[in-house]
């Protein structure tokens, strides 16, 4: 009989012990047998409270806690450096602010195991406030207009609907990977700090020849309220457009990298146009600029004023 594959679920905790301990509360009834529970603190104010409570009420959950802020990416390689080291079989990135089915991570892992080409594979996710509503159900990306949930907003008609069904790229918010792939195309790359490393690592498993799949009889449910209640910070615009440009650079053919930079050009002069004449839009274009020149300067990582 073939061994139980090992799973190591990373959980990045910042500033969010309620999440996190509600989502290690729905992770106490997943029926898969191989699986442990990381928590990484990515220095929180609340980390004190963090260890504390995980300790008591979640013993068998190993907590890590870094010194400074790492970012999605950087957290979460704190997390697979210890996974790999203990030879898991595979990894599964969780946000946080999800809960999760019973059955989740059993589906997800007959899913990868299913073909050897898949690498990547995820949960169908839904939002937490409104469960029968998709957030995710695949993902579609071009260089032309960037990455697009599949489904989203739209109320699941198919709720028992167990297709593996290939797609473009996979949302950090849940994601599997085997550790064959992760040491194919390395850990997640941490120059983003915020946005667009789930579809770097996802174009670097393509192009090492891996296969991306949605599981959709796995089932997430996602606060997305909780991790984009910020959305309106100018500071998350320059994460967009700084991150859009670095993922053309490490990965777009030759003719959608310049059309990337001449779009960059364009979106420049646009933001200076609002600097100008609309004050109410000056904060966000400041930081657009700010974005953009970072890019050309080889500025990366967390935001610096």
């Amino acid at each position: 009989m073939e061994a139980i594959k090992k799973v190591t679920i990373i959980l990045v905790n910042y500033n969010g012990t309620n999440d996190t301990l509600a989502c290690l509360d729905s992770l106490r009834h997943v029926d898969y047998p191989a699986y442990d529970i990381i928590v990484v603190d990515n220095a929180s104010k609340d980390v004190q409270e963090l260890v504390a409570d995980v300790g008591f009420s979640f013993p068998a959950a190993k907590i890590i806690t870094v010194p400074q802020n790492r970012g999605f990416a950087g957290g979460n390689n704190v997390g697979i450096e210890y996974a790999l080291a203990h030879r898991s079989d595979y990894v599964l990135l969780l946000n946080n602010d999800t809960t999760v089915a019973p059955d989740f991570l059993t589906k997800l892992v007959e899913a990868a195991e299913s073909k050897e080409q898949i690498g990547i594979v995820g949960p169908k996710i839904y939002f937490h406030a409104e469960p029968a509503r998709i957030w995710y159900a695949g993902g579609e990306f071009s260089w032309r207009q960037g990455g697009r949930h599949l489904g989203h907003g739209e109320i699941d008609r198919y709720p028992k609907d167990a297709r593996v069904a290939s797609t473009r790229y996979m949302t950090g918010c849940a994601l599997l990977i085997k550790a064959e792939v992760m040491q194919r195309i390395k850990m997640m790359p941490e120059l983003y700090f915020l946005y667009f490393e789930d579809i770097d690592w996802s174009l670097a498993a393509r192009k090492a020849g891996y296969d991306i799949a949605v599981a959709h009889g796995s089932h997430v449910w996602h606060k997305v309220s909780q991790s984009t209640r910020k959305m309106g910070e100018p500071v998350l615009h320059y994460y967009h457009v700084r991150n859009a440009l670095l993922l053309a650079k490490r990965h777009a053919p030759p003719l959608a990298y310049i059309g990337m930079y001449a779009w960059s050009m364009y979106f420049y002069a646009k933001q200076l146009v609002k600097i100008a004449f609309l004050p109410s839009r000056r904060a966000i274009a400041r930081m657009i600029i700010r974005g953009i020149e970072d890019f050309y300067q080889g500025k990366f990582g967390q935001y610096r004023p």
